[in-house]
């Protein structure tokens, strides 16, 4: 799939002229930026050995995030300009359906450690919105929420001329399958799972007599069955669980959607919303498929709120937010406030 692209978007930029390619580019704006700052602190652990103490320091390394990215998407009006992008701007309004521009995109890799643990997150978009329709391409890939999915949507607009305007279409999606769960096949009907015939067919041998449990390679791991059963086993149902998800492919899902977004804007009061909602997801028989999982169909949204309301000179407050709620895997965003000027 990641070949496809490549070639999909090679084969783009190779069609297009550099006339057209500077117009593509104008107002765009490319950013690198890294930031970095203390984590939490380092705490001590404490432990008693046949009446002595012993003390270790769990380090955790400092907070950082490398931003790369380019984007070209207009402010909406309640947006402040700022002379510089650091990569730690929170633009909630990208994840809106319909923006200022016809033409709009954004492609951003960021690259994270937080509280000593690594992840990357992606957010790349093309957008192109006219009157009576709307296309969209996307790619997202949120490493804190463990979700990863490239999705695609075509609709119609109604009443597109107007402070609230609703959409229909179709969407695509394209992920692994979540609703696949490797260890079903080894739990008993009582509902314990055999984690010992689970770890000797993943390679560790079990020496109960000598109390040595040693991985594939022939290390010792443990030298009793408690710490066995609450240090090791853990680790061999997590690497199970993300080997087998990693040999199957990914998983191409067709849905209906309704959606709507609304836009109001004035100096002392602003209220931009928008939603969407995919109740119907064919079912294409895969093996592998959500509705397996979930035994039908199921509900999948997602929206945004901003709100900034300004009450006189002195006082306002404001609400901004999005949620996503993909395949029962949620992960958001929101931030809230009330500030009074004096002078």
């Amino acid at each position: 799939m990641k070949k496809l692209l490549f070639i999909l978007v090679f084969s783009l930029i190779a069609t297009i002229s550099h006339a057209q390619l500077k117009k593509v580019l104008k107002f765009s704006t490319f950013y690198l930026a890294a930031n970095g700052g203390t984590s939490i602190a380092d705490q001590n652990v404490y432990s008693v050995d046949n009446s002595y103490l012993f003390t270790d320091t769990v380090l955790t390394p400092y907070d950082y995030s490398l931003t790369l990215g380019i984007r070209k998407i207009q402010r909406f009006q309640y947006e402040g300009s700022t002379p510089f992008k650091d990569g730690t701007e929170t633009s909630f309004s990208d994840a809106a359906n319909i923006g200022r521009n016809p033409f709009e995109y954004l492609f951003e890799v960021d690259y994270r450690r937080q509280e000593g643990e690594e992840y990357i997150d992606q957010n790349h978009f093309l957008r192109y919105v006219r009157d009576r329709w709307f296309a969209k391409v996307e790619y997202v890939k949120d490493g804190f929420a463990d979700i990863k999915y490239y999705e695609a949507t075509q609709r119609l607009r109604l009443m597109s001329k107007r402070k609230l305007s609703f959409n229909i279409g179709g969407v695509q999606r394209l992920a692994e399958p979540y609703g696949y769960e490797p260890l079903e096949e080894w739990i008993m009907p009582s509902g314990h799972i055999h984690y010992t015939s689970l770890a000797i067919s993943e390679g560790y041998t079990i020496d109960v007599y000598n109390q040595e449990y040693r991985d594939p390679q022939g290390n010792i791991v443990a030298t009793n069955a408690a710490v066995w059963k609450e240090n090791v086993v853990p680790v061999i149902l997590s690497d199970y669980v993300a080997r087998k998800k990693s040999e199957l492919d990914n998983i191409i899902q067709h849905s209906f959607v309704i959606g709507f977004d609304f836009y109001h804007y004035k100096k002392d009061f602003w209220l931009h919303s928008w939603g969407n909602f995919m109740p119907y997801h064919y079912d294409d028989g895969n093996q592998f498929s959500y509705h397996n999982f979930v035994g039908g169909q199921w509900y999948d949204y997602s929206g945004g709120l901003i709100f900034g309301y300004k009450y006189n000179k002195h006082l306002g407050c404001f609400i901004e937010g999005k949620y996503n709620n993909y395949w029962n895997r949620e992960w958001y965003d929101f931030k809230f406030g009330v500030n009074y000027l004096i002078f």
